[in-house]
């Protein structure tokens, strides 16, 4: 007696082959999208979430920032996922300018990312006085610019003074400046050495920077390695003030005139 396939049996095992086929597509679709938004991450851009009021008021607790990694090439601190790796320097690396808004790791603790802005590069002289930033001994620019609203970490409002401050090379931004007479007004001349940074925060009177060390919680003079990229553009923003609102006014909480604006 011989034996003989029955009707059903090609059908289900062409079935099979072309499921196979077709899961096999799927993963691999799959995975060639995970591996673009791994690179797009690693090399291009990464998007970060503010979380504190250290640069009013030119970023607001709640802002959603993209920083493009690009400008100052790529180390450890750039990576897309926390990985320890020896450093070895940078690839394609480049020194920010003095006013570019960056998104480093702090080196307290490198799984946090901070944002300040570079006031300070290698061989600098940094020390403010009275309130007024000096760089090799030239005083930065400070323009009267009304009255803002400076938010803290717990959603409080304080009035603070708003200034126009244009940096030695014309690069002009906002800042905040709540008193007069901070404990941060006045600092002793820094000379920033090779390899660091000297960073600020826009709100003066509120932020752990380079006047404030690493030992009391502060950034210190950063190391260029540190840097993860290049603060361009709020993408999105929502007032936390509302989250303990009703859920059906969170929907007011978004500040729609910050999407897709450029930092500066």
């Amino acid at each position: 007696m011989s034996l003989e396939k029955t009707s059903s049996d090609k059908p289900v095992t062409r079935a099979a082959r072309k499921d196979t086929t077709t899961w096999g597509g799927q993963l691999a679709q799959l995975a060639a999208v995970v591996m673009v938004v791994f690179v797009a991450k690693g090399a291009i851009a990464e998007p970060f979430y503010v979380p504190s009021g250290s640069m009013e008021p030119t970023l607001l607790i709640g802002d959603a920032l993209l920083a493009s990694k690009f400008p100052y090439g790529y180390g450890t601190s750039s990576l897309p996922m926390q990985i320890t790796l020896p450093e070895t320097g940078r690839l394609f690396g480049e020194t920010p300018k003095r006013g570019d808004v960056v998104v480093f790791r702090w080196p307290g603790d490198t799984s946090q990312a901070w944002v300040k802005r570079v006031v300070g590069l290698p061989g600098d002289r940094i020390q403010m006085r009275q309130g007024q930033l000096y760089i090799n001994g030239q005083a930065a620019g400070l323009k009267a610019d009304g009255i803002g609203d400076a938010e803290d970490d717990s959603g409080r409002n304080e009035p603070a003074y708003r200034y126009v401050e244009t940096l030695p090379n014309g690069v002009s931004h906002l800042i905040f400046k709540m008193r007069d007479n901070g404990r941060l007004d006045n600092t002793p001349e820094v000379t920033v050495p090779p390899g660091k940074l000297f960073v600020l925060g826009d709100n003066r009177d509120n932020s752990a920077d380079s006047r404030v060390s690493l030992r009391d919680g502060g950034v210190g003079l950063l190391p260029i390695d540190n840097l993860v990229g290049r603060a361009d553009a709020v993408v999105g923003s929502w007032d936390l003030g509302f989250k303990n609102q009703p859920v059906w006014a969170w929907l007011s909480g978004f500040r729609l005139d910050r999407f897709f604006t450029a930092v500066r």
